[in-house]
């Protein structure tokens, strides 16, 4: 693998509270240095970023919905998405309402997904998230049919601000669920080449890593 198929599969972000657009103009510097493949904001700046990246149509441009709980109402869920494809976005991370999954409400978390997947639906790529890191093993599972159900192009692992790490061994197991019906993005505590090489074995399809993570890893591939 080379540099830059290594960056082909990962997404960087900025989608912390305290992120300013300075950081994102760096962000984005370092996304067309290495070329990878998106750039994440939170959605205040998402038609900022597409500004940035409108000479770069092959890096795609990112924001979440519901982030990072997942609590907010499926109203202000479609707002924001709404907002979003105004804005530009191409790829749209949605975090599943968790509270309501984990209180067996499967019903109201699949209706919310698919409203929203069928609004971006020929717009943007939808991956879903799952908090893998507040599930356990049974909920794991109902959560990977739901989101195959959904109708998402991506299941992804989590937001990245729930303590844990990379969860090689359970992305295996969400790998074995799914089957190949539904592309898998790993994101959370991927730090290391190894940590990537390990989930690339296992099949994964994107990877979100931060940036300064993600040009080690890329630059272990050489240029």
């Amino acid at each position: 693998m080379t540099a830059k198929q290594a960056a082909r599969l990962i997404d960087i972000s900025a989608v912390r509270t305290h992120h300013t657009l300075r950081d994102i103009q760096s962000l984005v510097e370092i996304a067309k240095a290495y070329r990878f493949v998106n750039v994440h904001t939170l959605p205040g700046w998402t038609a900022a970023l597409s500004e940035m990246l409108r000479d770069s149509p092959d890096i795609r441009i990112g924001a979440p919905v519901g982030f990072p709980s997942g609590g907010h109402t499926s109203r202000v869920k479609l707002m924001e998405a709404e907002q979003l494809l105004t804005d530009g976005v191409e790829e749209m991370d949605i975090v599943m309402n968790v509270g309501r999954f984990k209180n067996g409400e499967f019903g109201y978390v699949l209706d919310e997904l698919r409203s929203i997947i069928r609004l971006a639906e020929h717009h943007a790529l939808t991956k879903v998230i799952i908090e893998l890191n507040c599930l356990d093993e049974r909920e794991m599972e109902d959560a990977c049919g739901l989101v195959i159900d959904s109708g998402a192009d991506f299941l992804k692992t989590g937001t990245g601000w729930v303590a844990g790490g990379a969860n090689i061994g359970r992305i295996g197991r969400i790998k074995e669920l799914t089957k190949g019906r539904i592309m898998v993005k790993a994101a959370g505590g991927i730090r290391t080449y190894q940590d990537f090489e390990a989930l690339l074995k296992l099949g994964v399809e994107r990877f979100g890593i931060n940036a300064n993570s993600a040009v080690d890893i890329v630059s272990h591939y050489g240029t």
